[in-house]
């Protein structure tokens, strides 16, 4: 397993490198700074897995300083070629903190075809951090992940099950962390608070949401800058009016169509955060979707089923 690196050199505030004059880099005595820094804060803070077994064993196999202007690691071919290529001469009038360092470590793996995973914890680098992992399979498909602060274990190419797994979890904790949501949700079942005056109504709710959800996912909705802001409107609209409803007086007879229409403005409310997250699906799209609803669907569940026996004790 091959993992090149690049990290901004201002998170090295620890490490004395070289410099000379107003605190330029000292390039010809680098190496043992680099290497210093790239074991202690680097290879020592990623661990990558193989089935399940972490890889241990690694070799530093080179380490570069390369200018911030250096765009080598838009691929991973002139990434390769740069960190081999000759360092930088002393000439170069490079500041310390506007470096990057590049740094390639190698790991010994039983077969190219094993699952893989990766635990960066590199959020002792700084307050904030922010990862990019782009790894590539043997057969030339591509993951991209984007992590900000220490994310856990992330399989690179997870299994449907797993994908599954994981989305059913994120989904699940959505709703119960959506408070825009459960307000609905609250609002949506005062008047009713009878499982089969709630049944023709949550099932209404649950197709339009996953009919805007799917859609959202493949891309059938605009991705213009007002479209969420627009999302979120709708969303805090439907809480007042089903509020408002309840106040005036509601005809439960119709309160699925409403209901329905409203659980397609929150439907696409869900898509935002699972694009988000889509990263972590692999190549099982349609499979974590589903399971990202099903993690919704928990949660209300849940939520209906501490609630309505409240609200039946309330308005006894």
């Amino acid at each position: 397993l091959t993992a090149l690196l690049r990290v901004p050199m201002e998170a090295f505030g620890e490490i004395a490198f070289p410099l000379r004059g107003p605190g330029y880099l000292q390039f010809s005595e680098l190496d043992f700074a680099l290497q210093d820094a790239a074991r202690v804060y680097i290879t020592e803070s990623i661990h990558f897995y193989e089935d399940g077994e972490e890889l241990t064993e690694k070799e530093l196999q080179a380490t570069r300083v390369s200018l911030p202007s250096n765009r080598s690691f838009t691929a991973y071919e002139s990434a390769l070629e740069n960190i081999y290529s000759e360092p930088l001469d002393d000439s170069v009038d490079l500041f310390w903190r506007q470096g990057v360092l590049d740094v390639l470590v190698t790991y010994p793996i039983e077969s190219e075809d094993s699952q893989f995973a990766i635990e960066p914890e590199l959020g002792t680098l700084s307050e904030q951090t922010t990862t990019v992992v782009r790894f590539l399979l043997p057969d030339g498909a591509e993951r991209v992940f984007n992590f900000v602060g220490n994310p856990g274990l992330v399989e690179l190419d997870p299994r449907w099950h797993q994908a599954a797994l994981r989305f059913v979890s994120m989904g699940f904790d959505h709703i119960l962390a959506g408070i825009d949501h459960l307000l609905f949700l609250f609002c949506l079942v005062i008047p009713l608070r009878q499982v089969r005056a709630l049944i023709p109504v949550i099932t209404s709710f649950t197709i339009a949401h996953s009919i805007t959800l799917i859609a959202s996912a493949f891309g059938i909705a605009p991705g213009a800058l007002w479209w969420s802001p627009f999302i979120e409107t709708l969303i805090a609209l439907s809480i007042v009016y089903m509020a408002f409803e309840n106040i005036v007086g509601v005809k439960l007879e119709h309160r699925w169509i409403v209901t329905f229409g409203f659980g397609l403005v929150h439907g696409f409310g869900f898509s935002f955060m699972f694009s988000e997250t889509l990263q972590f699906a692999g190549g099982h799209l349609f499979s974590s979707l589903l399971a990202f609803n099903v993690g919704v669907e928990l949660g209300q569940i849940l939520i209906l089923a501490l609630v309505i026996p409240v609200l039946n004790l309330l308005f006894k």
